[in-house]
């Protein structure tokens, strides 16, 4: 079962200093698309204001915008699951989990970057980067660039096996699936929650993990601790799982 993924927009800032190339994420043969969109945000970067840059990155703290406005080719990687921050990640506990639970993860979640893509979330050349949801690059929409040059490799990828997505619905615009998957709703108190919907996809994807869930059937029977199944809506291809949470 493949596992659909947002990113975060906390990131640890420490890495190797092992440099990204063509052989650092998934698709390599697309390297050119991915390498294309980095370039124009390194060329925003080097002639933009600091107004400008602020905006892109979507913060106005100095020592932030002083930060990111470096040369992101010169910077150290990660595994891309390691680089990422943010309550999902923080409730995923990737490094608590044993070495096979990480090799599940490593080779079965997408994640879908704001500026590198559809990445693997055991790709291993990351760099920290920042760049602010549905901010645009020389007038390109960055998640319209990547559903274009992306979308024909992911289905391919994809195929054959179950999907579980768990994205935010913004990384939607990267990626539509065209062939029968699943998603997640959280309910509390008979409202839809934001926030802890992060918490839980962090903690459904602990437990997929820690079951090495590998088909829809079995997700279905799988028990997560304070969450219990109120309804299962199926529209075309999308099935929606509905959580109460206890």
């Amino acid at each position: 079962m493949r596992i659909l993924f947002s990113p975060s927009e906390a990131k640890y800032k420490d890495g190797n200093d092992v440099k990204f190339t063509n052989e650092s994420f998934i698709f390599p043969e697309l390297f050119k698309y991915r390498e294309e969109m980095i370039n124009k945000y390194q060329s925003f970067i080097n002639n933009a204001s600091n107004d400008e840059i602020a905006k892109l990155i979507g913060t106005k703290k100095q020592d932030v915008i002083d930060y990111y406005s470096s040369d992101i080719f010169k910077r150290n990687t990660k595994k891309v699951i390691q680089r990422y921050d943010g309550v999902a990640y923080d409730y995923l506990k990737y490094e608590e989990l044993s070495s096979s639970q990480k090799k599940y993860i490593d080779e079965n979640v997408i994640i879908f970057s704001n500026l590198f893509g559809p990445i693997l979330a055991g790709d291993i050349g990351l760099p920290d980067y920042k760049l602010k949801q549905g901010e645009k690059l020389d007038k390109l929409a960055v998640e319209v660039f990547y559903k274009e040059h992306f979308t024909k490799a992911l289905d391919e990828y994809l195929e054959e096996d179950d999907v579980l997505d768990l994205r935010a619905g913004f990384y939607e615009k990267f990626y539509k699936l065209s062939k029968p998957y699943t998603t997640m709703k959280f309910i509390k108190d008979g409202k839809v929650v934001s926030h802890w919907a992060k918490a839980y996809r962090g903690i459904i994807l602990n437990c997929i993990s820690k079951n090495n869930i590998k088909t829809i059937e079995e997700l279905m029977n799988l028990e997560v601790n304070n969450l219990s199944i109120s309804e299962i809506k199926v529209e075309k291809l999308k099935t929606e799982i509905v959580y109460n949470i206890i």
